[in-house]
């Protein structure tokens, strides 16, 4: 003990005359480039590698599958939802390469590539294939992959709780310039709640504006 009260004593005159510093926090360094990592960033500049990669473990949540990690923070999201007197309906979890190519070549042949660029990822190009994106709705179907859905009861307690759980409203209002997408107030995307905290604390809307990344309007080729 009175070692210690030596070396506190000697700590504390070294602080004052600064020859110590106090010890800086340290600054969590995530991994945003490998397709199995939580945080990892998908999108238009940014493809999935390897392009078919499928998530390792997968759970299923009412009739669509997330990433176990994913899942469980989903499930405890839906059940703070209902305590608060809200239904969130599970709408398009999980899916495969091939899901997505059929997915995306069904919006070019509807649209046009240039539109269906702007409403879907091309495969091998998806936050969805990652399992930590799920797209949410109303068990009344109100407002179903529409801006509306902001303003709807699902809508707002995404926007507002989503946080607490680790997901993000990952295609933010105003922001097709930098994530290459049209607003999708229903496409919930779990990053953790560490960084979904931070990102809401500095008031920070996207993934790549958090992680200084160029912005992806367009695919390069």
């Amino acid at each position: 003990m009175k070692l210690r009260q030596i070396w506190l004593g000697f700590a504390a005159a070294l602080l004052s005359t600064g020859l110590l510093a106090p010890q800086a926090a340290v600054a969590v360094e995530y991994d945003i480039s490998s397709a199995s990592s939580l945080q990892v960033v998908v999108n238009k500049h940014r493809a999935l590698n390897p392009a078919t990669y499928v998530p390792a473990s997968l759970s299923r949540v009412s009739t669509e599958r997330l990433r176990s990690e994913a899942a469980s923070a989903y499930n405890a999201f839906v059940k703070a939802g209902k305590s608060a007197g809200v239904t969130v309906r599970a709408v398009s979890g999980y899916r495969s390469y091939s899901e997505q190519q059929s997915l995306y070549s069904d919006y070019v042949a509807r649209y046009g590539q240039s539109t269906a660029d702007t409403l879907a990822a091309r495969p091998g190009y998806s936050e969805h294939q990652t399992g930590l994106a799920m797209d949410v709705g109303n068990a009344s179907g109100v407002c179903a992959m529409q801006a509306c859905f902001a303003d709807t009861p699902v809508g707002r307690f995404a926007a507002a709780e989503g946080w607490k759980y680790g997901f993000i409203i990952r295609y933010p209002y105003n922001a097709q310039g930098t994530t290459g997408y049209t607003y999708e107030p229903w496409h919930l995307r779990y990053v953790g709640v560490a960084l979904a905290t931070d990102m809401r604390d500095k008031g920070i809307t996207t993934l790549e504006g958090y992680f200084g990344l160029e912005d992806a309007p367009d695919y390069l080729r």
